[in-house]
């Protein structure tokens, strides 16, 4: 089996909605990935088995509407100039996780991450969470924020390892239990000691998920 990250596609939105629903069942409304896409504050990247094709799904625009996925990938080149890690997937793929932040006053705001339920437990979620926070750098970003339900101790452990802290709790912050969120931060994610250690982390974490 070979995994690999790509940036997250129109084409991906199907199978994204599906592994959203299972993860985050008690979300509402559900997340609108097709307005996520357009926007320029969302980034988004998605785990795929490069072995298991799935059927193309028929994507219908409007007018002379680009794909966002190509909209995505362009500003990527405008942004950088030069080849990203991030290299477009096949025509189709299997996606097996998906992750996203928004972009704000320099700050990247981690909003989901999620792995199939019959994917979990072999590092994937870790290795999005080292892509993302890897795709922040990358864009100048000097914090990574987000949010984990208190009673989530396995996430928050998850997040430690990576270098997040926890910062604060914010009382009854989810909708559908009123349960408490711990807020997490990550510091000075665009620095070179830093950015180094991430690209060696990404890559240790590929060869783990898909061993030769």
């Amino acid at each position: 089996m070979a995994y690999s990250i790509s940036l997250m596609r129109e084409e991906d939105i199907a199978q994204v909605a599906e592994i959203d629903r299972e993860a985050f069942p008690d979300m509402w409304p559900p997340t609108d990935y097709r307005r996520e896409l357009k926007s320029r504050l969302a980034h988004y990247i998605a785990a795929c088995d490069d072995e298991r094709p799935v059927e193309k799904p028929k994507i219908e625009t409007a007018g002379d509407e680009k794909p966002a996925g190509l909209v995505s990938r362009l500003r990527w080149h405008f942004l950088h100039g030069y080849r990203p890690d991030y290299e477009p997937p096949p025509a189709s793929h299997y996606i097996l996780g998906f992750a996203g932040f928004w972009l704000m006053a320099g700050e990247a705001h981690i909003i989901s991450l999620a792995v199939r339920q019959s994917y979990r437990r072999r590092g994937i979620g870790e290795l999005l969470l080292v892509s993302l926070v890897n795709l922040a750098a990358r864009l100048d970003v000097h914090l990574v924020a987000l949010e984990v339900r208190a009673s989530n101790t396995g996430a928050q452990s998850l997040y430690g390892k990576q270098g997040f802290v926890i910062k604060g709790l914010r009382r009854g912050y989810y909708s559908d239990n009123r349960e408490d969120a711990v807020v997490m931060t990550l510091d000075d994610v665009a620095s070179g000691q830093y950015r180094a250690r991430l690209s060696h982390l990404r890559e240790a974490l590929l060869k783990q998920a898909c061993p030769r």
